[in-house]
């Protein structure tokens, strides 16, 4: 039921956002529990491996196998022995959950990994920038249903939104992101990332270990991502609306000499 200002109560109805465990093993060995939207699985699986540096290519993992057991998802995924004790040597078991990317962490260390840096990203201009914000509802098919899921999508140096993934983390968005990108085969160097989420640190380790040179999202960052993003020399947009964004690192000082400014509206003439 809808409850109104005015006191009156009226029928309503919503379709609500799926979340569901999503058990992620390798090699058949328990890893991490997310709590997750459960489609684009193997997405997920793929880009989870990439973007925590548990592989470095997806050609590295031979397989992904996705079986439905109550009340969840349970994900095997096929890695190089190597990998698997690597994997084990980190001592890493964690639950998950979509508000928080490290829970249940052994090690403090472990919390806040190495940055890799990233290659400078293609010719990126203030317009490209509110070019994909302007695009991206009309990629996110699940959040006019539900209103209750982020996204992530990818655009090229021009602003066009190539890929976009759902889901009720931030963290899973983006995770699903890196995968479709790599099982793809696309240059992750050749665009941006856009996300609807605030920027936490984990999103721009991730981005960094896909090898993504800049990331846009909708609101602020926190200062621990503005600081990784600098060691990482990733080009650093939040507080993205249509009218306005803060650059908080342009490594590359692409907007060094442009203001942030949305696109300008069409001129027009007077008839006569």
């Amino acid at each position: 039921m809808r409850l109104m200002s005015g006191g009156q109560v009226e029928a309503a109805a919503r379709t609500l956002a799926a979340e569901v465990p999503v058990s992620l093993t390798y090699n058949g060995i328990a890893h991490v529990v997310m709590m997750a939207t459960p489609r684009d699985i193997e997405d997920f699986a793929v880009g989870f491996s990439l973007a925590e540096g548990i592989v470095d290519s997806a050609a590295e993992i031979s397989g992904v196998e996705v079986r439905e057991i109550a009340p969840g998802l349970l994900v095997r995924v096929d890695i190089p022995p190597a990998r698997q004790e690597e994997l084990i040597g980190k001592r890493r078991g964690l639950v998950g959950q979509t508000g928080c990317g490290i829970c249940g962490v052994t090690e403090l260390e472990q919390a806040i990994r190495a940055v890799r840096v990233v290659p400078p990203p293609p010719s990126l201009g203030a317009q490209a920038v509110f070019r994909a914000l302007e695009a991206l509802s009309s990629h996110q098919p699940l959040n006019r249903e539900t209103g209750a899921v982020h996204a992530a999508a990818f655009a090229d140096s021009a602003g066009n939104i190539l890929l976009a993934r759902e889901d009720v983390g931030r963290h899973n968005a983006l995770d699903k992101l890196v995968g479709a990108l790599a099982r793809e085969g696309r240059d992750a160097a050749s665009g941006f990332a856009v996300m609807t989420s605030r920027c936490s640190f984990e999103l721009v380790q991730k981005c960094a270990s896909a090898g993504i040179p800049a990331l846009v999202t909708v609101s602020a960052p926190t200062n621990l991502a503005v600081d990784l993003a600098r060691r990482a020399g990733l080009t650093l947009i939040a507080l993205a609306r249509a009218d306005s964004a803060l650059v908080f690192n342009d490594p590359s000082g692409l907007f060094a000499h442009q203001a942030a400014q949305p696109p300008a509206a069409p001129a027009t003439h007077p008839q006569g």
